[in-house]
């Protein structure tokens, strides 16, 4: 289950492996994480399913952009190893194939029985879509009968047979009745073999030169009518990573770097298909340049899966490797394919950091530091940082909030409220600057260890007041760093520097989500506070006003009702059991009063 529980939520193919290394199962997933785990959260009550999952030893998969090219992937990768439980588990059902029967005029259907005297079958196929996808481009390029009529060449010559309605709505030429010749039904048969084959790339080349022919005589409407034919199978072949029809035994290597190891992702592509997708961790020895990391990485790959493809597709020029053809391609399908390949080599990257975080959770805090680091240039690790945040409204009961992480981690005996003191109305640069003040002023005269970096809940603006305070009153060097937000009210962008300029950084990196994390847990922090503030207020408001009621009767009648709208609609009998009948009959008295007013 540590296996899944690290699988990436997107597109891809997975591969079951037994304890030998062996491929027993091939499949695909629009979320290969929930896919997986289907297998193992739940008992099976399919016993070749349960069997299955009871022979995994190992998980390996692909991710890849779209679900469609998931599909694509799974059926090549199916051809290429023949898993035996791809077939056992349909419940006994066998995969539906494809037939070209073998009569005169051939017909094409989908079947699941298969007598090879009465045909030749393609399939079978895993995706039944993908069969009924097949069929229609088919039907779509070629009119071929539909009956299911015994046809011969006797009875054409004998005239048994007339044209039905499948002819007059031109699903069908008719050959039946010598309205289509025999031979131009058999090269329809041929094309249609040929596309079922997988051999497009040839057909479509045929196609061209046939409409180029017909244009070069002046037979515009022959040469459109192959051209629609054409724009259909190249739609079919579309330009999916994972098929090509120009790309035929080529390596594809990418590589990403890590502080300690590096990653190394190796393609294989046959016939324009790929059949193997591996990726590896170096440990490096010295510091060696990505380019010496992935020169190694393809000579030694190579010779473990005795590759003798002449072409590698990399990321950047690399030397040093012989006779091979290096190619750093720019666009097109092999760019798509390096494109691939870098997917893949960063997600094995992550999936391999979120392993070693859940065994050493204290190595991912360090991860973290270290990265905000090197993003703001701090000159020390940040092991402390704190964040300030205001609340009020219209300026009444302003409160602030500071709360501080100490290795990536809440220090909550560390957090501090503050209430506004030396402020009057909603002015949040001016609280913000008394909190700072006030919070600094005390560590300074307390002696007590500074924070390495200041996080303002704001902008340009909100940095601009802090450093007024930081540096210029307190002369004190403490990084400041601003989390602001887009129109919507989501923070979108991490400020540091004056002026303050835009930090690079993927608002759904871990880093960034952990600075979300601080200005989250301070606004929390500081609402809580001003909502308690307001709640005590309001109800000190009610009671403090009435004569003859202090703090101590106050409390006693807090702790009995706990609201002043239930001390109002208690019996004056009760509250004079509690306070006495003079103050009872008060506080009945002023209450009422308050709340007409009210």
């Amino acid at each position: 289950m540590g296996i899944v529980s690290n699988l990436p939520e997107c597109p891809g193919c997975y591969q079951y492996l037994d304890d030998t290394g062996t491929i027993i199962y091939v499949g695909k997933a629009k979320n290969l994480k929930r896919r997986v785990y289907s297998y193992f959260s739940k008992e099976h009550e399919n016993r070749k399913t349960a069997i299955l999952v009871s022979k995994i030893r190992d998980i390996k998969y692909i991710v890849v952009n779209t679900e469609e090219d998931a599909l694509l992937l799974e059926n090549n990768l199916i051809k290429q190893w023949s898993p035996r439980y791809n077939i056992l588990l349909k419940d006994g059902k066998t995969y539906p194939s494809i037939v070209i029967t073998n009569e005169y005029l051939p017909r094409i259907f989908q079947t699941r029985k298969i007598d090879k005297r009465l045909g030749t079958y393609f399939g079978p196929y895993s995706h039944v879509p993908t069969m009924y996808l097949l069929l229609e481009l088919i039907k779509k390029l070629y009119p071929l009968r539909r009956c299911r009529e015994t046809i011969t060449a006797d009875s054409i010559e004998k005239g048994k047979h007339k044209e039905c309605l499948e002819y007059h709505i031109k699903n069908c030429k008719a050959p039946c009745s010598l309205r289509q010749s025999h031979e131009e039904y058999m090269e329809y048969i041929a094309e249609a073999k040929e596309i079922l084959k997988g051999n497009t790339a040839q057909l479509e080349r045929q196609m061209l030169q046939r409409m180029q022919e017909h244009a070069a005589k002046l037979e515009f409407e022959e040469a459109e009518a192959i051209k629609q034919k054409y724009l259909l199978l190249e739609n079919y072949r579309s330009k999916s990573e994972v098929v090509s029809s120009t790309l035929h035994n080529i390596d594809v290597f990418n590589i990403e770097n890590n502080e300690k190891v590096a990653y190394i992702n190796y393609l294989h592509v046959t016939n324009g298909c790929i059949t193997q997708a591996f990726t590896f961790e170096y440990a490096k020895r010295l510091d060696e340049s990505d380019e010496e990391l992935l020169a190694e990485g393809i000579i030694e790959m190579r010779q473990r899966y005795c590759s003798e493809s002449k072409e590698v597709i990399v990321p950047f020029r690399v030397e040093h490797l012989g006779e091979i053809v290096v190619t750093v391609p720019q666009k097109g399908d092999k760019k798509k394919l390096l494109e691939l390949s870098k997917l893949n080599v960063l997600q094995y990257k992550k999936d391999r950091i979120s392993q070693s975080d859940k065994l050493n959770p204290e190595q991912k805090q360090v991860r973290l530091m270290k990265e905000l680091q090197e993003a703001l240039q701090l000159p020390t690790l940040p092991m402390q940082i704190e964040c300030f945040d205001n609340s009020n409204i219209s300026g009444t009961d302003a409160v602030a909030g500071c709360v501080v992480f100490k290795k990536c981690k809440p220090s909550k005996q560390d957090y501090r409220k503050y209430i506004i003191k030396t402020v009057s109305g909603p002015d949040d640069y001016a609280s913000m600057q008394e909190v700072v003040r006030r919070r600094y002023s005390r560590m300074i005269e307390e002696g007590t260890a500074l924070p390495d970096l200041i996080i303002t809940d704001g902008g340009r603006g909100q940095m601009e007041v802090v450093r007024e305070v930081v540096e210029d009153e307190l002369q004190l060097s403490i990084p400041i760093a601003g989390l602001a937000k887009d129109d919507k009210h989501r923070t979108n962008e991490l400020l540091y520097g004056f002026p303050p300029q835009v930090i690079a950084m993927k608002t759904e990196s871990p880093l960034f989500r952990l600075l979300t994390q601080i200005q989250e847990e301070v606004h929390r922090y500081a609402i809580t506070f001003h909502r308690d503030k307001r709640s005590k207020h309001q109800v000190a408001s009610a009671l403090d006003n009435i004569p003859g009621i202090g703090p101590k009767t106050k409390a006693l009648l807090l702790r009995k009702w706990h609201s002043v709208k239930r001390i109002r609609e208690a019996e004056e009998s009760e509250l004079a059991a509690l306070v006495g009948a003079t103050k009872a009959k008060i506080l009945k008295e002023m209450l009422a009063e308050t709340n007409e007013k009210s």
